[in-house]
């Protein structure tokens, strides 16, 4: 079965919006390991304008699965990773100013700084993967960097998909392939919703995990937080 890490930045951001600790973050990633999440995601970006960093520190003393946090690996960045000592480490390419991860690593162009990085986060016993999109030669790519996983930027997916294009699923199927060649484990993640996350994984070869946010949140104001994650377990099964 794959895995299911819940993104939680959306429940900082509304914690945030009020400044005060309602919804309490840890609470909320407490609640949703107990209703079947398998993980907590968190993307903490240097604004600290949802997950700040003392969030990372946490997380880490109450989560029970596993905790995954995403980022670019800036050297404040790279410092907090190697201080919580997570789970998982994904690595994405995020401009300072993202409102949200709009594209994979060129593992080719940045391979000397990922290959680096990688080996840094796996020396201190930490799971690495990089953020990629489908595109066989940036899985190569990444996996000369000693990564131990990729997680496929789905966005382009997730868009067709909703057109009622699945062809779309074609170019996962092939980077897929070449990653399981390469003996690199996958994740996927972005925008993968309960609309499309099965046809998603039933067409991915060894899918070891999948981080939702966005559209878990959104779905759970209208059907609950633990209805809502049970509907992805059931759907990843």
């Amino acid at each position: 079965m794959t895995k299911l890490s819940v993104n939680v930045n959306k429940i900082a951001t509304l914690r945030n919006s009020r400044g005060g600790d309602v919804p309490n973050l840890l609470k909320v990633a407490a609640d949703m390991e107990s209703f079947g999440a398998q993980g907590i995601t968190i993307h903490p970006r240097p604004d600290e304008r949802h997950i700040r960093y003392q969030d990372a520190r946490d997380l880490k003393k109450i989560v029970t699965t596993e905790l995954n946090i995403e980022g670019n690996p800036i050297q404040k960045f790279i410092d907090l990773v190697l201080e919580v000592n997570p789970t998982q480490v994904t690595l994405v390419p995020d401009a300072v100013d993202a409102i949200t991860s709009n594209a994979g690593w060129d593992t080719i162009k940045h391979a000397d700084f990922l290959t680096d990085v990688i080996a840094t986060f796996k020396k201190n016993g930490i799971r690495t993967s990089i953020f990629v999109d489908p595109v066989s030669k940036m899985v190569e790519g990444a996996a000369k960097t000693g990564t131990d996983r990729i997680e496929l930027y789905t966005e382009s997916f997730a868009k067709e998909f909703s057109k009622g294009n699945k062809d779309e699923i074609s170019s996962f199927v092939k980077a897929a392939k070449t990653a399981n060649n390469l003996g690199l484990g996958i994740n996927a993640g972005h925008d993968l919703s309960l609309d499309n996350i099965k046809f998603f994984k039933d067409n991915i070869s060894n899918l070891l995990e999948v981080s939702i946010g966005h559209a878990l949140i959104s779905e759970a104001l209208y059907l609950g937080l633990d209805n809502v994650i049970n509907m992805y377990l059931n759907r990843l099964k």
